[in-house]
């Protein structure tokens, strides 16, 4: 086997190791959520526990990537999908640490009912939640550009369905008496559900990045550096008293 064809075989089995996390928190979401609303402290216990073999791939992962980093000194694009698999090996871990968070707040109000409408808003966060997530990984197994682009805009319906729920939370505190610490507990619950929609998001950032090199954040960068330059040119000195116009793709106008 020719040491480039041994260098991807090792990138495809880092692939294959994060979908396999990927896998493992997509089933974390909807089993915290039946943990939550049935208010299953054995379910949500068990999911506590098994949060632990997430940990452990991660470490492994991990040490896998560098192993590779530092035998192999991958270049361009080998570099990118390396540097990208360390970079979702923390987004996989943190959603995995959201879901264990909202069993954690389950056990915080056990007991508490839950109405028809909150019920039914916990419920469509947590599909949301599974459909952003697994598209994300889905677009990193794929190398799909298009689609990892595409979550941002995706994330607009959970964004939207968290606010709904932030407003009945504070309605039913108002007009129906919900006790001020269930209230806490359950809009600390709905943000970890907007959270890892969150980070299906950064999941599709860093997608785009292996395949095309470029981040959301360049777009950003290249605004300011055209503004420190303008104001070097328009002013003598880079400072920017007044922003200069810019079109979308970071570039001075006029």
């Amino acid at each position: 086997m020719t040491e480039k064809r041994a260098f991807h075989q090792e990138l495809d089995e880092i692939r294959a190791e994060l979908v396999r996390m990927a896998a493992m928190v997509t089933e974390f979401i909807p089993r915290g959520t039946e943990a939550l609303l049935a208010s299953d402290l054995r379910a949500a216990q068990a999911l506590i526990e098994e949060d632990d073999v997430v940990d452990e791939l991660t470490v492994l992962v991990e040490d896998h990537c560098f192993q590779v980093l530092a035998l192999q000194a991958p270049v361009a694009t080998d570099l990118r999908a390396l540097i990208c698999a360390l970079k979702l090996t923390s987004e996989i871990e943190r959603s995995a640490d959201l879901v264990i968070n909202i069993v954690k707040a389950a056990r915080r109000i056990y007991g508490a009912e839950f109405s028809p409408k909150l019920r039914r808003l916990i419920e469509e966060m947590s599909e949301e939640a599974v459909r952003l997530f697994r598209l994300s990984i889905d677009s990193y197994a794929e190398g799909d550009a298009a689609l990892a682009a595409a979550l941002d805009d995706m994330d607009g319906r959970l964004d939207t369905l968290h606010r709904d729920y932030i407003q009945a939370i504070f309605e039913e505190h108002d007009d129906q008496g919900l006790e001020l610490q269930v209230a806490v507990q359950l809009a600390l619950i709905g943000r970890y559900y907007e959270r890892i929609g969150d980070h299906a998001v950064n999941i599709g950032n860093r997608v785009e990045f292996m395949v095309t090199g470029w981040l959301p954040e360049h777009t950003g960068a290249a605004r300011h550096k055209a503004r420190v330059e303008y104001a070097a040119t328009q002013y003598g000195h880079l400072e920017v008293p007044v922003a200069p116009p810019v079109n979308g793709d970071g570039a001075v106008e006029g």
